[in-house]
C-alpha cells in the first residue's frame, strides 16, 4: 500500500513534464531537427535560419542533422521510433507525405506524421540556366512539343511538390516530357547549372539563391512577384494554378498534446520574429502561421486539393 507522501510523489512525477512545458521553460537543452533531405535545400535553409532565431530567444541551438531517402520517405518511416519528449522534431513536407503513402512503396502512412505547425509554402517555379535557349515559356512549350518526351525537367524527389507540378504542368499545357527526381534541391543545382537537364520545376528561393545564374520562365503565384517583376504567373499563360511546397514540423505520436503544443508555440514565436520573417521572405518564402489547433483542418484542406493531381499520377485508380 502507497503511503500519501509516495503517492503524492509519483503524482509529480507523473505531471513533472507537462508542468515544466506549462511553466515555459521550454527549451531547456539543444533541440534535434531532422531534416529529410540533403544540405542545401529549401528545408535545410529554413532550419539552419530558425535555429538561429532560436538561439536567440531561448539561449538553446537547433542542432540540425540531414537524413536523405527516398523523397523524405526514409526520415518520415522512422518518425514514430523516435523519442517523444519534444527534443527530436523532424521536417515536414506538403504534398509529400500526402502522395507517398499513396504509391505504397514507404513505410508510413500520412497519418502516421503528427504535424504540429506549418511555417511557409514556396510557390511552384519554372526555372532554366541563364542561357538556355529558352528565353520564354513559350519557347520550352514549342520544343517539348516538337519533341515529345526529349526534355527533361528536374525536380527534388519523386511523389514530392515538384513532381506534382510537373504533372500539372504536362496536364494543363498538354506537353509530354520527362521528370528527372534527384534527392533535393541542392543536388537539382548542379545538374540543371551543368547543363544536365533543360529545365527545373522548382521554387523562386531556388532562383533568388541563384540569380544570375537562372532564368524564372513562370511562377505558381496569384501575382507577379516582386524580386522577378518580368515573370508571367502561370495564372497568365492560362493554367489554373497557385500552389508550392509547404514546410511543417512533425513529432512522434508518442508525444505528449501538452509537449505537441509547446514545440508549435516555439516555431510561431520563430516565425514571428520580424528579421526572421523579413530574411525568409526576401528569399522567397511565403510565411504562414499553421499551429497545432489549425493543423488538422489545414491537412484535410490539403488532402482534397491534392487528390486530383495524385489521381493524374496513376497514384489513386
Amino acid at each position: 500500500m502507497k503511503t500519501p507522501f509516495l503517492r503524492v510523489a509519483l503524482t509529480a512525477l507523473a505531471i513533472a513534464p507537462a508542468a515544466v512545458f506549462a511553466q515555459g521553460t521550454f527549451p531547456d537543452k539543444p533541440i534535434n531537427y531532422i531534416i529529410p533531405f540533403v544540405p542545401g535545400g529549401e528545408s535545410d535553409i529554413a532550419a539552419r535560419l530558425q535555429g538561429k532565431v532560436a538561439s536567440k530567444l531561448t539561449g538553446k541551438d537547433f542542432v540540425v542533422q540531414n537524413k536523405a531517402g527516398a523523397g523524405g520517405a526514409l526520415a518520415w518511416g522512422q518518425l514514430n521510433s523516435l523519442p517523444g519528449d519534444g527534443y527530436t522534431v523532424v521536417g515536414s513536407n506538403l504534398p509529400h507525405i500526402i502522395l507517398q503513402p499513396l504509391e505504397g512503396q514507404v513505410q508510413y502512412k500520412t497519418d502516421d506524421i503528427v504535424n504540429v505547425f506549418f511555417f511557409h509554402y514556396t510557390p511552384d517555379a519554372l526555372v532554366v540556366a541563364a542561357d538556355s535557349p529558352y528565353k520564354t515559356f513559350a519557347d520550352l512549350a514549342a520544343a517539348a512539343k516538337a519533341s515529345p518526351g526529349k526534355l527533361t525537367i528536374a525536380g527534388s524527389g519523386t511523389n514530392s511538390a515538384n513532381h506534382m507540378a510537373f504533372q500539372r504542368l504536362e496536364v494543363q499545357g498538354k506537353l509530354k516530357m520527362t521528370y528527372v527526381p534527384f534527392k533535393g534541391t541542392g543536388d537539382l543545382t548542379t545538374a540543371l547549372l551543368g547543363k544536365h537537364v533543360d529545365a527545373a520545376m522548382t521554387y523562386p528561393t531556388f532562383a533568388v539563391s541563384n540569380k544570375e545564374k537562372t532564368r524564372v520562365l513562370a511562377v505558381a503565384t496569384p501575382n507577379r512577384l516582386p524580386q522577378f517583376p518580368n515573370t508571367p504567373t502561370f495564372r497568365e499563360l492560362g493554367f489554373d494554378w497557385v500552389d508550392g511546397a509547404y514546410r511543417g514540423i512533425a513529432v512522434p505520436k508518442s508525444t505528449s498534446e501538452a509537449v505537441r503544443k509547446q514545440i508549435s508555440d516555439l516555431f510561431l514565436k520563430i516565425n514571428s520574429d520580424p528579421e526572421h520573417r523579413k530574411q525568409m521572405q526576401d528569399g522567397g518564402y511565403e510565411q504562414i502561421d499553421i499551429t497545432y489547433d489549425q493543423v488538422g483542418d489545414f491537412m484535410k484542406k490539403r488532402a482534397a486539393e491534392t487528390m486530383p493531381l495524385a489521381r493524374q499520377m496513376g497514384l489513386l485508380k
